[in-house]
């Protein structure tokens, strides 16, 4: 993407609100991206890094390092602004807030918090999913909100008598900034089942729901989750506390508009122009997950499988995998240490540079070594706790390169026994865009995911922002939604001129993968013997 645009023109959007702040509370930074007027102008970007924890053996983040972390993200970006641009952004054209789907935030009347927000790496729901699946006819994935509300329910926990609201993270944020509480249908299909005729919340799921707890929660279902939104429609505008949570300093002023607030898996669909049938993105970070637009319903359900929705609306197979490239990063950490204590430090990008690189050496199978990144229990896997693993043969290859291709395939190993059986049901993709820190390194991890896929994987410069360019190509959408569908607009305003690499499948990596993958799927007693074991 284009990182700098005319100072005179950037001057002008900046001054005069032609612009969009996108803001996405990602796992491990929250990230802030202003675009101008032309939409694939970046104009400034901030961030704030931060980790979940584990308390009391559940996933969480501290909400209090909701609100600091997003007001050094956004003090960030206002100093990248006055840097590049000698101007200090006190409005914008509209603001878009994204963040990590699922996960439960329950809210009494006040709304204070009931208790610590349970992430989407939790795996703890597994009988509320199995029941509401059997109830709904439609697979209720452990992460999604309605799971964790209801194994709340099902462990009869003491919040629930003053339970008054449920909601994500983006849609928590959002109502703070503007009094709204609404979600985008993309994230709000996290949460529960949605209706692809009407574009909100399944009726009669509902209905079965509140059937089925009775007297169990103080309201409805309807009541308690936030109301729906397509991509495109008003969703409030900030309010006077709003702008002081968001902008401590006072110079924020209130009244601009706000889009629907999405999940990260939307806003990644919009980054990498997937919101057509046939098309799908790979998105590769804490988690790893792929989202695929379909062309008709799937004939069957499928446990590795959740159906969601674009910004827009449109059915989505989602394969979501809780382990994405932590430990890759890990293993990439430890060789960083081993360069600086043997005297020639290199940072993090050129140890991966060069790590990355030296797979593209390795044997197509990676040499018969398994990399297993389970860091949290992976439902696709059959795990319900995580043991990150390396396990080799006495006479497999043990090489560097062997090593960093296992590790790189370990990465796309569970997504892609998902994507299995999304080939099974006869989905066809056209593309495969790819995008997450892991593809920086040009045409390693791009070239071993279309092996994986056996598809084309294309990356480009426009994702380089990932959710937080999305969100605010989201929020400026706003202005264009009465002319232009999501998919036209992205096509013809936005990805129009947009540079793209495209990987296409490479024979020999793509029976490599395929032997490494079936070595990994026996392997997978190893991993479920470890986590009884230790």
């Amino acid at each position: 993407m284009t990182l700098r645009q005319s100072s005179v023109t950037a001057l002008g959007d900046i001054r005069e609100g032609r612009t969009s702040l996108g803001i996405e509370l990602g796992s491990t930074r929250i990230k802030a991206c202003l675009i101008g007027a032309d939409a694939t102008e970046v104009l400034a970007t901030g961030s704030f890094s931060w980790e979940n924890r584990l308390e009391d053996g559940r996933w969480t983040y501290a909400i209090d390092e909701v609100w600091s972390g997003l007001q050094a993200a956004y003090a960030a970006l206002v100093d990248d602004a006055q840097e590049r641009h000698g101007i200090r952004p006190d409005t914008f054209g509209a603001i878009g807030v994204s963040a990590m789907m699922h996960g439960y935030l329950a809210f009494d009347e006040s709304g204070e918090l009931l208790v610590p927000f349970r992430t989407w790496r939790n795996t703890s729901t597994g009988a509320a999913s199995a029941e509401l699946g059997e109830l709904f006819g439609v697979n209720i994935p452990l992460r999604w909100s309605i799971a964790h509300l209801h194994q709340a329910v099902l462990d009869a926990e003491p919040h629930l008598a003053r339970i008054a609201s449920v909601n994500t993270l983006a849609g928590y944020v959002h109502h703070r900034l503007t009094g709204e509480r609404v979600l985008g249908v993309g994230d709000a299909s996290g949460m529960f089942p949605i209706d692809a005729a009407t574009g909100a919340y399944d009726e009669r799921m509902l209905r079965a729901y509140d059937t089925l707890v009775g007297e169990r929660l103080p309201a409805s279902a309807a009541h308690l989750l936030p109301s729906v939104l397509p991509a495109g429609a008003a969703a409030g505008t900030l309010t006077v506390d709003g702008a002081a949570l968001l902008d401590p300093s006072g110079a924020l002023r209130p009244g601009i508009p706000l889009c629907p607030p999405e999940g990260d898996a939307g806003t990644g669909m919009v980054a990498t122009n997937s919101v057509a049938p046939r098309t799908g993105n790979v998105s590769a970070g804490t988690s790893i997950f792929a989202m695929v637009v379909l062309e008709h319903p799937l004939a069957e359900v499928h446990h590795e499988l959740d159906l969601v929705t674009t910004p827009a609306g449109d059915a989505v197979a989602m394969v979501h995998c809780n382990n994405g490239a932590s430990e890759l990063a890990a293993w990439a950490g430890l060789f960083t240490r081993f360069a600086a204590a043997a005297g020639q430090p290199v940072d993090d990008d050129a140890a991966f540079d060069v790590l990355f690189r030296e797979a593209l050496d390795g044997e197509p199978d990676a040499g018969g070594l398994l990399a297993y990144n389970h860091l949290a229990g992976e439902p696709i896997a059959g795990l319900v706790e995580g043991r990150p693993l390396f396990v080799r043969t006495p006479d497999s290859a043990l090489t560097l390169a062997n090593f960093m291709r296992s590790q790189v395939y370990g990465v796309f190993g569970t997504l892609a026994l998902g994507m299995q059986v999304l080939a099974a049901e006869g989905v066809q993709l056209d593309r495969m865009f790819a995008h997450g820190g892991m593809f920086r390194t040009a045409g390693v991890a791009q070239r071993f995911l279309a092996g994986a896929l056996d598809a084309p994987v294309a990356v480009g410069e426009l994702a380089a922002e990932g959710g937080a360019w999305g969100i605010a190509v989201l929020a400026s959408y706003l202005s264009h939604a009465e002319d232009l569908s999501l998919a036209e607009y992205l096509d013809q305003r936005v990805f129009a001129t947009a540079s793209l690499t495209t990987a296409d499948p490479d024979p020999a990596d793509v029976a490599g993968f395929s032997a490494y993958l079936d070595r990994y799927r026996a392997g997978l007693a190893i991993e479920a013997a470890a986590v009884a074991s230790l």
